[in-house]
């Protein structure tokens, strides 16, 4: 028995974790697979694609994670999105051999996104594949907004640094991974250490400071204060992630360690000081709300 799965799975947020289920329940002893793109769609069609909430890879963990079996990653390219549904369903059924699909209500494949849950329904008879379906996930955000949970959503919640509406939209705080990096050495000398990270391998956050927790491979983890903007205090700087952990190790040495920077709360946004001291004394602030 399988099942597969279909879709960007961007973020893999609590939709796409029902899908996995509902595939799962289905191939309770047989195998679920996740068919995915190497690249969003968008990239061809539209000449751009949108910002990542994950990277492939941490993509094919989440899903893991969830219960899927494998994920079966497909080449973007012109040719393939110039299919028909049909001709597109049977290629992947021909290649995998499915017992069953399941997809949202709103799935929509084949060329210029012609087909629909009916078109499936039609082909799985010809094929003798099953198609299941399963409703939108709703989702409460924290002033009680009901939304589908959608990685649009996601994108425009952190967009506006709603992170923790976000992490309901996901299923877990919104992660970001990157190496610390050689920065301006600023914080070191305002008495505030920070870990630089690199750009990182999915979006950020709107310009601010938040609540975060960091940690290693090595699985080390320490509660922190992150900085994402262009520190307007000193002039024209590079937007940059930058985090402060007051439990960390005096003389700790990060450079060239990846680092996972989890999201949980918005402190306050990104300001411009009048002073040195008076960036200090709000910093000291941020740090006692991160350890409140």
């Amino acid at each position: 028995m399988r099942t597969i799965i279909l879709g960007n799975f961007d973020g893999v947020h609590v939709g796409h974790q029902a899908l996995v289920r509902k595939a799962r329940d289905y191939s309770r002893d047989g195998e679920v697979v996740a068919v995915t793109f190497d690249t969003h769609p968008a990239a061809l069609t539209r000449g751009e694609s949108p910002a990542r909430l994950s990277s492939p890879t941490e993509r094919a963990r989440l899903l893991t994670a969830c219960g899927v079996t494998r994920v079966d990653s497909i080449e973007v390219t012109r040719s393939l999105l110039k299919q028909t549904p049909h001709e597109f369903i049977a290629s992947l059924h021909a290649r995998l051999q499915f017992d069953a699909v399941v997809e949202g209500s709103d799935f929509r494949f084949g060329h210029n996104r012609c087909g629909d849950i009916e078109t499936l329904r039609a082909i799985g008879r010809q094929l003798h594949f099953e198609s299941l379906v399963v409703d939108e996930v709703d989702v409460a955000l924290h002033d009680g907004q009901l939304v589908s949970a959608r990685s649009s959503i996601a994108r425009w919640l952190l967009a506006r640094g709603r992170v923790a509406d976000a992490s309901l939209v996901l299923g877990r705080d919104h992660t970001v991974t990157g190496p610390v990096v050689e920065g301006e050495r600023r914080g070191r000398t305002l008495g505030f250490p920070t870990a630089n990270i690199a750009p990182c391998d999915a979006v950020l956050p709107a310009d601010g400071v938040y609540e975060v927790i960091v940690k290693t491979h090595e699985g080390q983890s320490w509660r922190g204060a992150a900085s994402v903007g262009t520190n307007p205090t000193f002039g024209v700087c590079p937007r940059t992630l930058e985090v402060h952990m007051p439990a960390l190790p005096i003389g700790a040495d990060l450079y060239g360690q990846t680092l996972r920077v989890s999201f949980s709360r918005w402190i306050r946004e990104m300001l411009r000081f009048d002073s040195v001291q008076t960036l200090i004394d709000q910093m000291k602030r941020d740090c006692a709300a991160v350890v409140a």
